[in-house]
């Protein structure tokens, strides 16, 4: 699945909202975005520890009409803005904007293969990037999350929603 013939190392997959940010429901703009506490010294730790770090968010308020793709680019460009200056940074943001209710036609799929609990999102960054898949971890806070992990062969932790940096510390070890 992974890359042939280039060195592997561990990714960190992290849903978005709820994981990474407070999820008071469709947050699309930079005001409204809240870090999970833990939750930018997490993502620098495990770039210092030589991990791929990914960002895989299901956004079906895209296909619903409340705000469009260029909302959730910007986002994520604010979010990695913030990152940096916590000396930390994602690798590959992952979205899907269908759901099988869209209201927007363009993103109406009965069952979108990116969206989890299917593991599209994920299977894009194997084939992306050279990662050792045995060793990587996906982090959630939806049972969508845990089901999207299994069917791509990744381990799932099921987030709280208290602090990022103490939940995965005990998962943090060098690449």
């Amino acid at each position: 699945m992974s890359l042939p013939d280039a060195q592997t190392r561990p990714a960190l997959f992290l849903d978005r909202d709820g994981v990474l940010n407070k999820d008071p429901g469709y947050v699309h703009r930079w005001e409204d975005f809240h870090w999970i506490p833990g939750a930018r010294d997490a993502v620098a730790a495990f770039n210092r520890a030589g991990w791929w770090v990914f960002v895989v968010t299901n956004q079906s308020g895209v296909g619903r009409g409340y705000y469009g793709e260029d909302d959730v680019v910007a986002l994520h460009a604010r979010m990695s803005e913030s990152l940096a200056e916590a000396g930390g940074h994602i690798d590959a943001f992952y979205y899907c904007p269908q759901h099988p209710d869209a209201t927007v036609e363009a993103y109406r799929h009965p069952d979108p293969p990116d969206r989890k609990p299917n593991p599209g999102m994920i299977l894009r960054a194997l084939r992306e990037h050279p990662v050792d898949v045995a060793r990587s971890i996906m982090v959630g806070d939806k049972d969508a999350d845990m089901e999207a992990a299994r069917r791509a062969g990744i381990r799932g932790l099921k987030f709280p929603s208290d602090n990022l940096m103490d939940f995965l510390e005990k998962e943090l070890v060098p690449a």
